[in-house]
């Protein structure tokens, strides 16, 4: 199939424009006429130039799609009409046609999970994997439902993840800008008067001058290195995988932020493995999938130690206690659930421990990042004052003497 931009007119003679998978021309006409729109142009385009300009599908989407699914399927309604009615009732123009796109590969013979593989920037590996346990095991309203939840629990999440992250690179960026307006504006208008004087001047008031004439001098290097030193990192990130590993280890080493982030990551871990599990996928083939899902290396290579270990027979607790990522309330969870052969309640019960856990460092950790930039800028402060009031008192008390 190719990927065409199409612009086309609807029932009430609107112009609409967009991209839809199809064979040719003819097939791309047939699937618009399905859409209740006639075709006017298309051309083949590529991927990449068709998302530009495209409002992007959010995870509101997936949670409006997985209701709309899960109602629809528990009422009984067949699978291709209630796709049918999802495409005729969604505003997302990209969306729409994804969901047309779907109809189409069911039509052609595929299964609902198959036709989703289809979309992998769409629907990512756990979606599609839960969708095909729910066709084999007929629960599929119940795995909708699931999917509805998670994806919300996710969403609020990954707004906790950025609540913690933002407030330090804001306060950072405000401590940085006050410095860069000390430096290159205010202590310049002071070295005169400070020289003037004619006493030795102090270390700490040579230093703060030395600080400031080469800000002033070479500015250009001060907003140069910075940016192309983030920029190279990124790279050597995306690139080396060592330095990959080194940068997740930081991450998660980081003073007050790293343990916030690892239980982040291990509650979405626990929540996964949970939903895959109670699906009934396989253990090794859950762990498999989370070892996609997690974005972390450390905690990747401690998960896939973890399936080896399964693997070569040892209990599931004693696996993840070997990691030494989980503490020891965790690992007990788990053999609970291991033993009473409640695994997907302990995994859940986990999730809820961090979640509970996450809340209360965040605002720990934001309570605390206020009084420690304050505390900078007051020896920021400090030091301007001391280095130039310094020179001052010292010649007022050798004029009194």
């Amino acid at each position: 199939m190719s990927l065409y931009r199409y612009r086309a007119m609807d029932k009430d003679g609107k112009l609409r424009n967009g991209n839809l998978d199809a064979v040719n021309e003819s097939d791309l006409e047939q699937r618009l006429m399905r859409m209740g729109m006639d075709l006017i142009r298309a051309d083949i385009t590529e991927e990449k130039r068709a998302s530009v300009g495209q409002r992007k599908v959010e995870k509101t989407d997936l949670i409006n799609f997985c209701f709309h699914m899960e109602q629809l399927t528990r009422a009984g309604v067949p699978m291709l009409e209630g796709l049918t009615d999802l495409r005729d009732s969604v505003d997302h123009p990209r969306f729409r046609e994804i969901v047309a796109n779907l109809i189409d590969e069911i039509e052609g013979g595929k299964s609902l999970s198959e036709a989703l593989q289809e979309h992998p920037t769409i629907f990512d590996t756990l979606f599609v994997n839960l969708i095909k346990a729910g066709e084999v095991s007929g629960e599929l309203a119940k795995i909708f439902e699931s999917l509805a939840s998670t994806i919300k629990w996710q969403d609020e999440l990954n707004k906790s993840t950025k609540k913690l992250l933002t407030s330090p690179l804001f306060v950072g960026t405000a401590v940085i800008g006050v410095t860069i307006f000390l430096m290159v504006y205010l202590v310049p208008q002071l070295v005169g008067f400070i020289t003037s004087m004619g006493q030795e001047l102090p270390m700490h008031t040579k230093a703060l001058i030395a600080t400031s004439n080469f800000m002033v001098k070479y500015w250009y290097i001060c907003l140069i290195v910075p940016v192309a030193t983030y920029f190279g990192i990124r790279l050597l990130i995306r690139v080396n995988p060592k330095a990959r590993y080194l940068a997740d280890l930081y991450k998660l080493r980081a003073w007050r932020i790293g343990p916030v982030l690892q239980k982040i990551i291990l509650s979405r871990f626990a929540n996964f493995f949970a939903m895959m599990y109670a699906a009934g996928i396989p253990i090794l083939r859950c762990l498999e999938i989370a070892e996609g899902i997690v974005d972390n290396l450390v905690i990747r290579s401690a998960l896939h130690r973890a399936r080896e270990d399964i693997q070569e027979g040892e209990p599931i607790s004693k696996s993840f206690q070997n990691t030494g990522l989980f503490p020891p309330l965790v690992v007990r969870m788990l053999k609970v659930g291991e033993t009473t052969g409640g695994l997907d309640k302990a995994l859940l019960n986990v999730s809820y421990f961090y979640d509970r856990d996450i809340r209360d460092s965040i605002d720990k950790v934001q309570a605390m990042i206020q009084p420690s930039m304050t505390v900078i800028l007051g020896l920021l402060l400090g030091w301007v004052m001391l280095s130039v009031l310094g020179p001052v008192y010292d010649t007022i008390s050798s004029i009194e003497v």
